[in-house]
């Protein structure tokens, strides 16, 4: 149509009724030919130009800003966290796919395509507060000329995400592990059961030695208290104590004043738990409700030792005498069945068993050994 009205020469009216279309089609082709040229030709995207619901720039510009600052203070700084900070400092309410969409945009995602997708993974959660709690350590470098290493012990609520307890020590030992633990139970109760990997300041059931159970155990085993050990080589079964080492780690190496000294790390520590179970919203948990917040549910206690099994029995001595006789199991007869006549060269017992039940069959008494039927009777002499 381009052709026939620009290089034949014929009229818009001509070439519209040729083929079949209305002549202001025809005048808005030959008007973007002349515009544009030959890109013309090509098919145009029906994407609106404008729309209604789009972010205006300065909310995507605020979008940026939020990212930009809660990556420099140490925080998680995903679409979550913006989304909450939006709405609790800003009052909008932005989803978290548009967050995700704009932040991709500006180049602030770094793109992992082979990172295993979290839709892959089987999560579990305790029910109630103290049904289950978390224990790991990490290590964290002081900035001190020699980088002296420290190690931070900390203890989780799986079901509130409460940070129980944390500390930090030079090296996390066995009686450290007890000494914390009994530090929680004072302040939070007991637990039901408590879920770590298999380090030896926890376990010694993979150890291999004979040197018994630690000092955790035997304190787990007297309240009845169920111990649950990540398989080896499994880390995303203790996935909540993980990712809250990572964010408290991430926390710390943004802070200005890097600790020198174990004191220092504390009390960095401490404003950082004090921070995430207070103030921080957990996307975990219902309505994003700060871990202290659902600390305040209903807790599990210990549910005491497992019962035996019943006794097949129901009374303790099912038979009438002390020790019950012994089966009876009949491999060969000494009488022969009712029947049947008994047949003497088919019976074939030893003689030197038992000597009283084979008097005729003795050595030294030929008069006395019976004749057998294949075998002639011996002559007298």
């Amino acid at each position: 149509m381009i052709t026939a009205v620009v290089v034949e020469g014929h009229t818009q009216g001509e070439v519209a009724r040729a083929y079949g279309v209305s002549q202001g089609w025809v005048s808005r082709l030959v008007a973007r030919y002349r515009a544009e040229g030959e890109v013309a030709f090509e098919p145009r995207s029906r994407r609106p130009k404008t729309s209604p619901t789009a972010l205006d720039q300065g909310t995507v510009d605020l979008i940026v800003r939020v990212r930009k600052e809660l990556t420099e203070q140490g925080p998680d700084a995903g679409p979550e966290t913006i989304a909450w900070h939006l709405q609790q400092h800003h009052q909008l309410r932005v989803s978290r796919a548009t967050i995700s969409r704009h932040l991709t945009a500006h180049g602030l995602v770094v793109p992992a395509p082979r990172k295993r997708p979290r839709s892959s993974y089987i999560r579990f959660q305790a029910a109630l507060p103290n049904e289950t709690w978390q224990a790991d350590f990490t290590h964290y470098r002081l900035a001190d000329k020699a980088g002296t290493d420290t190690e931070i012990l900390t203890w989780p609520d799986d079901c509130s995400r409460y940070a129980l307890h944390v500390t930090c020590r030079p090296r996390v030992t066995g009686p450290i592990v007890l000494d914390t633990f009994r530090q929680a139970v004072a302040a939070h109760g007991i637990p039901a059961s408590t879920l770590t990997d298999n380090g030896m300041v926890f376990t010694t059931r993979l150890s291999g030695g004979r040197g018994g159970r630690n000092a955790l155990e035997h304190e787990l085993r007297r309240p009845h208290i169920t111990q649950k050990n990540a398989a080896p080589n499994h880390p995303t079964t203790c996935g909540k104590v993980e990712r809250f080492q990572q964010t408290m780690k991430n926390w710390l190496r943004a802070q200005p004043d890097q600790p020198t000294a174990l004191p220092h790390l504390q009390t960095l520590i401490d404003r950082f738990t004090h921070a995430y179970n207070h103030q921080r919203p957990h996307r975990s948990l219902p309505h994003r409700a700060t871990p202290r917040h659902h600390l305040h549910h209903p807790t599990q206690s210990p549910t005491g030792p497992k019962p035996r099994r019943p006794h097949p029995h129901p009374h303790p001595h099912p038979h009438p005498h002390p020790h019950p006789p012994r089966p009876h199991r009949q491999i060969r007869h000494r009488h022969p069945p009712p029947g049947r006549t008994p047949a003497p060269h088919r019976r074939r017992t030893n003689p030197h068993r038992n000597p009283r039940d084979h008097a005729d069959q003795r050595p030294g008494h030929p008069d006395r050994q019976r004749p057998h039927r294949r075998t002639p009777p011996r002559p007298d002499h």
